[in-house]
């Protein structure tokens, strides 16, 4: 056997991998890698045709899922599909394939579930000759172990299947691997949201963070409040998401074992909101007058928090994920300094002239609504930031910063108690020219000052891409595959991905395989896809 962790491959070996070698060797070859690395991997050069008429998934008699159970039998179909691209019908060739067969065994069942913030998604697999066996507590990891499967399968320069004799035991080390749409500032229509949540699966990530709604419009289509989306939208007809869409958006991630964490952002970003909802926005003053301009949501108004309980009853409904992200975020107090009526209720409640108090106030409402619908609060760092009142149970979102200050907020956090996500090296929104993949790649999400128990806190990170510049024209190649590099900072061992340069043939040879899954991710540098030469 020939353990295949990342250190010890070197030479050739690495682009035998990673398939970019410039001149094809024709010794039997180390089997594909995988991505995210696998936190124990080890392969041999001993090899195992595959053919798609003799192939089969079966479940393990012993199996707590079995035919039936809604999330493996999708899987088994795609992955069919994704192990045997093209394949359509029986082969008329004479050379024979011994029949493999891959078992899948769930100790635990939750077919018809959702995965949720504990899911447990640790599997084991073993390939050896005519069989493969895959082992997971729950669905979710059976179907991280059904991906890593089909990154093993490989192509020769004829065209036939192989799969290398393998034993991965592998599990991911943070819990929360998250990617951000934003659908306010650019509607995404929702096959794009689809094809982007199949893409997020091919690198493990497990949650979408939905900024379903901002400043700019309000797709998000309400049972309770029909006139948000009618007049908040860009326009009601074609750019909302119906109730419809909401929901197989929910179930086509619940497929892929993906989270959809809605994110309804308040008191700042709400503009959108104004338009459809009356005074639920501040008005502006100029001196002693109405300027017709408005501000973040009053939070002086008993009305404010009467409209947010009832759209949150809404959402709580609408989304089966535990957590809900309130935002919390940039909000302008000029509105607020300038209006009469607010500055009374200042003075009313003694705050003095410290806005922040009147944003803890509001934020402090909001997230005692979401506990009352026993959903956990996700709010983004300047709720912290502003000494508010934070329930211990609240996730908080860091996203703002040089290396320096947000490794300073985590360690402020997590000293106060309280679980984090990281988000600021990931705004891969931001471009630049040349390989930024590596900027994303060499973040370090624990290397902050703190105990072992205040880094237990940080319970993962999240690419983050906004959407002043990103529409469906962009969104995937600005995204893949260097959200993939990320993915692999928050799936794999540390240790092992520590290198740049080995990690480049592996990504490289990854976003091949994207293009050939119909995702179009941009190139990593210069160079080729082996089967770009297939259409000559």
């Amino acid at each position: 056997m020939i353990e295949t962790s990342l250190h010890k491959r070197r030479g050739l070996n690495i682009a035998i991998l990673a398939g970019l070698s410039f001149v094809f060797l024709h010794e039997v070859p180390v089997a594909q890698g995988v991505w995210p690395m696998p936190q124990k991997i080890s392969q041999s050069s001993q090899r195992f045709p595959l053919s798609p008429e003799e192939f089969a998934f079966q479940y393990a008699k012993d199996s707590a899922a079995q035919p039936g159970c809604s999330v493996l039998d999708a899987a088994f179909k795609r992955y069919f599909t994704l192990i045997f691209p093209g394949y359509s019908a029986p082969s008329t060739s004479t050379f024979r394939v011994d029949p493999f067969t891959l078992v899948v065994k769930v100790q635990a069942g939750g077919c018809e579930e959702y995965p949720d913030a504990d899911s447990v998604e640790s599997y084991s697999l073993g390939v050896s000759g005519g069989q493969g066996v895959l082992t997971a507590e729950t669905v979710w990891g059976a179907l991280r172990g059904l991906e890593s499967f089909s990154q093993l399968v490989y192509q020769d320069e004829y065209d036939a299947y192989y799969v290398n004799k393998t034993e991965i035991v592998d599990f991911p080390r943070f819990l929360f691997r998250g990617i951000l749409l934003d659908t306010s500032r650019h509607f995404l229509p929702v096959e794009v949201i689809l094809k982007s949540l199949d893409a997020m699966a091919y690198s493990k990530f497990n949650v979408f963070h939905w900024h379903i709604v901002d400043d700019p419009s309000f797709p998000y289509q309400s049972l309770s409040f029909p006139d948000l989306s009618e007049k908040g939208a860009f326009h009601a007809a074609t750019h909302v998401y119906t109730q419809a869409d909401v929901q197989r958006v929910i179930s086509h991630a619940r497929m892929w074992g993906i989270r959809v964490l809605p994110e309804f952002d308040t008191p700042g970003h709400t503009q959108s909101w104004g338009k459809g909802q009356p005074d639920l926005l501040t008005p502006c003053y100029k001196g002693a007058v109405p300027s017709g301009t408005f501000g973040p949501v009053n939070p002086t108004l008993n009305s404010t928090y009467q409209f947010i309980t009832r759209l949150f009853k809404e959402i709580n409904a609408v989304f089966p994920d535990s957590y809900i992200h309130l935002g919390g975020d940039e909000v302008s107090f000029f509105c607020w300094k300038s209006n009469p009526q607010v500055q009374a209720f200042m003075a009313k409640m003694g705050f003095g002239s410290d806005y922040t108090k009147l944003e803890s106030f509001y934020m402090e409402n909001i997230m005692n609504i979401t506990a009352a619908l026993n959903k956990t609060s996700v709010v983004w760092q300047d709720v912290f930031d502003y000494h508010e009142r934070i329930p211990r149970d609240t996730v908080l979102h860091v996203w703002k910063g040089t290396t320096a200050q947000y490794r300073q907020e985590l360690s402020r956090m997590t000293e106060a108690g309280y679980r984090v996500l990281l988000a600021t090296p990931w705004y891969l929104n931001h471009i630049s020219y040349g390989q930024d993949w590596k900027d994303a790649y060499t973040v370090e999400p624990l290397n902050f000052t703190g105990t072992e128990e205040q880094k237990k806190l940080v319970i993962g990170g999240e690419v983050c891409m906004w959407g002043e510049y990103v529409d469906a024209t962009n969104l995937t190649p600005r995204l893949w595959p260097r959200a993939s590099a990320a993915a692999e900072r928050l799936w794999s061992d540390e240790e092992q991905t520590s290198s740049v340069s080995e990690a480049y043939p592996r990504l490289a040879e990854f976003r091949c395989r994207l293009l050939r899954r119909g995702i179009q991710a941009e190139p990593l540098y210069v160079g080729y896809c082996k089967h770009e030469l297939k259409a000559l």
